[in-house]
């Protein structure tokens, strides 16, 4: 009879903990449920945001608004504050009702060429020789201007020449270690330059590239200054600097 009472006790000391780890399991999964169907707030895109705008222009452009979502529903990374993307940029689209989530940003550096571009301005990769996009010279920052001559017209023999765009952004050097290796060898091995441009200006390069010569000129780091437009032939060069007697004799005014 000891034996079996024993038995009894055990198995109904077992039952209560087997019901009081019930109860504890339950009272912690409600409390659970309960705390993620608390509410709290969020910031949300009030519309849509477009890759590459400046996370400033987010925080400070009435491009967000607060809402309340059940804590379970919060995305990783959500901002608290929107100054926390001030100095970020968005390297997604984000969508109208969208959380704000810092995955969406990165920093200006980690954008490379892309945070400098906005509105009409484009990049273009310029494929040319050493000589041509200044090899060893030409550094990232820099501003040069664009040299071109073509047949005008184009059926002709006559040649003209001016300076075809102004004051372009190189966003990509020339490869340094590329150019240290081609010193001596043929001057028509191609190289590259990535440099910004408007799209109209981009027209007017690629132009000038399929269908006449071109070359980059370098323009001072401070207080660069650009002579008056004008464009160049056989003869303007032949006049330029004569005196009008001479002009006269070679057929000038």
């Amino acid at each position: 009879m000891t034996y079996r009472l024993r038995n009894i006790g055990i198995a109904v000391a077992l039952a209560i903990v087997a019901a009081l780890l019930t109860t504890f399991y339950v009272t912690n999964y409600k409390r659970t449920v309960q705390q993620g169907d608390e509410t709290v707030p969020v910031y949300v895109a009030a519309h849509d945001i477009a890759l590459g705008t400046p996370g400033a222009d987010v925080a400070q452009g009435k491009m967000l608004r607060v809402e309340h979502v059940p804590r379970r529903s919060v995305v990783p990374g959500a901002i608290s504050k929107p100054d926390q993307v001030d100095e970020l940029v968005a390297v997604e689209p984000i969508y109208a009702g969208e959380q704000i989530s810092t995955r969406r940003f990165r920093t200006p550096q980690e954008q490379g060429i892309r945070a400098q571009l906005k509105g009409n301005l484009r990049a273009i990769q310029a494929p040319g020789s050493q000589s041509q996009l200044l090899g060893g010279t030409l550094k990232e920052g820099d501003r040069v201007d664009v040299v071109g001559t073509w047949l005008q017209p184009e059926t002709s023999q006559n040649h003209v020449s001016r300076v075809v765009l102004r004051d372009l952004l190189v966003l990509q050097a020339p490869d340094s270690a590329q150019v240290g290796g081609k010193i001596g060898s043929n001057p028509n091995e191609p190289f590259s330059a990535m440099i910004a441009m408007t799209d109209a200006q981009a027209e007017k390069f690629w132009w000038v590239a399929k269908n006449g010569e071109w070359t980059l000129q370098l323009r001072p780091v401070s207080n660069a200054a650009d002579s008056p437009d004008g464009i160049e032939n056989a003869g303007t060069l032949a006049r330029d600097g004569l005196a009008r007697g001479e002009r006269r004799r070679i057929g000038g005014k």
